[in-house]
């Protein structure tokens, strides 16, 4: 059995879980999750906890049966805390602005780039140079944060683009003038 698979998901207080079959819909105070797992996990409730198991011992199984408890943790927490990501931009005139709900960010080009914001996911701007992309899934928290990250990403050279807050950026020697 998987290490991490067989552990009991706690599920807080003020976060109702739902389980029809394969789909699990967990509600709770910063949203709601929907999410259909393989037929071979099965997933019950006991008492405050969850309880991911696989019968069969298949190789897919077992890989799965991490997979899935991780998926479902991720889920409770992301309904009753939340996720969030803080991304950092750094270049000469690079600064970002709510327009809305919408991200608006000046990044060297001739035009300003307009992110608009998904369902679920909430876009704060604390300074100019810094960005907060926010909500219950943890994924789609991660992909809309790679996404505005793609825009610039951070060069090796002069050190510019958009990274993660604690992201270190590997920094290359320019070319060597003569002397």
């Amino acid at each position: 059995m998987s290490r991490i698979g067989k552990m009991p998901i706690p599920v807080p207080a003020g976060v109702d879980v739902t389980i029809d079959g394969q789909t699990v819909t967990v509600k709770g105070p910063k949203g709601e999750l929907t999410r259909t797992f393989l037929p071979s996990m099965t997933i019950t409730r006991e008492g405050d906890e969850l309880i991911v198991t696989r019968p069969d011992d298949t190789r897919e199984s077992k890989s799965a049966h991490g997979l899935t408890r991780s998926l479902l943790a991720n889920m409770v927490e992301g309904v009753s805390a939340g996720f969030s990501k803080k991304l950092q931009l750094v270049g000469v005139g690079y600064r970002a602005a709510l327009k809305g709900k919408d991200l608006e960010m000046q990044l060297g080009y001739s035009h300003p780039v307009l992110v608009e914001a998904p369902e679920n996911i909430t876009f704060e701007v604390p300074s100019q140079t810094e960005i907060v992309v926010s909500g219950p899934s943890k994924e789609q928290v991660g992909q809309v944060a790679a996404n505005i990250r793609k825009w610039r990403k951070p060069e090796p050279y002069k050190g510019k683009g958009i990274r993660y807050e604690g992201e270190h950026v590997r920094r290359k020697a320019g070319k060597a003038g003569k002397d």
